[in-house]
């Protein structure tokens, strides 16, 4: 089981001009109390279910560039892009420069997005479902070419770009892994068969992650993709406590995902402004899911 700290919230109590430090310290405090990842969201106002849209919301690929610099192991990437943010081509020189740069420890998060209220707050389409599907799919294709380093046209219903020439090749051959987020059973998950080495579903229960995992595996079979070719994560929330007596439970909970088949979780960490946090999940937490 790999763990990794996902930063969804930059309201740490610091003034704009000190998160830049702020950031660079839990960084490397997470790489050295054995975190494996770290991700940002890919929002640019913060969302419902973490706080205000008003709080402090850094962009994600300017926030991975940085993250770059300030550790040496831990793999980048986002939770997820949404495919209606970028052009495809410009996301895959954005993700193949943090490989070049990162020395190798990009991934390419993306999704169908959802967040209506920044699309429209910014200015950015946001297409009805259907399309921010038919969309990612292109994307995914367009991305793939890029890494093949195939230099003719993609002729797309959405995207048409006329040239896909990427130079510098990432690091990570034959491309950075392509992580698909999200738990739609009809659609997202067939295109993690098809296209992702990794996929991120919710974390709501291990029986609900259970058979969204059995669905993929169907998918697999249909498109004949090695089911266990695919890493299976989620994301959800760290909670040890503010003396870390709440370690053993986040273990337990830990445990039964992977119990599931679960092999990365991704998580929010309460309290991680602050060094004691990282002090219990290297002591009290990692020790125990090493085997997991």
């Amino acid at each position: 089981m790999k763990l990794g700290l996902h930063l969804s919230n930059f309201t740490w109590g610091v003034d704009t001009p000190g998160l830049a430090a702020k950031l660079a310290e839990i960084a490397r405090v997470a790489e050295d109390a054995g975190f494996a990842r770290i991700s940002v969201m890919d929002h640019f106002f913060q969302i419902p279910n973490v706080g205000p849209a008003e709080h402090e919301m850094l962009e994600a690929y300017t926030t991975l560039g940085y993250l770059a610099n300030v550790t040496k192991r831990v793999q980048l990437g986002t939770l997820v892009t949404g495919v209606t943010y970028r052009n495809p081509a410009i996301l895959a020189k954005q993700v193949t420069a943090l490989d070049v740069l990162s020395g190798g420890r990009a991934w390419l998060g993306i999704g169908a997005a959802w967040y209506e209220r920044e699309h429209t707050g910014l200015g950015v389409t946001f297409p009805p479902l259907k399309e921010r599907f038919l969309r990612l799919e292109e994307a995914l294709k367009i991305c793939l070419q890029m890494w093949s380093g195939e230099a003719s046209p993609f002729d797309g219903r959405y995207y048409q770009p006329k040239e896909t020439l990427n130079s510098p090749q990432s690091i990570q051959r034959p491309h950075p892994p392509i992580l698909i987020g999200g738990s739609g059973e009809k659609k997202t998950l067939r295109l993690v068969a098809k296209y992702a080495d990794m996929c991120n579903v919710s974390s709501d229960s291990p029986e609900g992650v259970k058979h969204r995992f059995e669905v993929l595996r169907g998918h697999c079979e249909a498109v004949g993709r090695d089911y266990n070719a695919i890493e299976r994560t989620i994301v959800g929330r760290f909670d040890v406590g503010r003396q870390g007596e709440k370690a053993d439970q986040l273990v337990d909970t830990i445990g039964r995902f992977a119990e599931v088949g679960v092999q990365g979780f991704m998580g929010y960490l309460y309290g991680c402004e602050s060094q004691a946090t990282f002090d219990v999940m290297h002591a009290k937490v990692f020790p125990q899911i090493a085997n997991f």
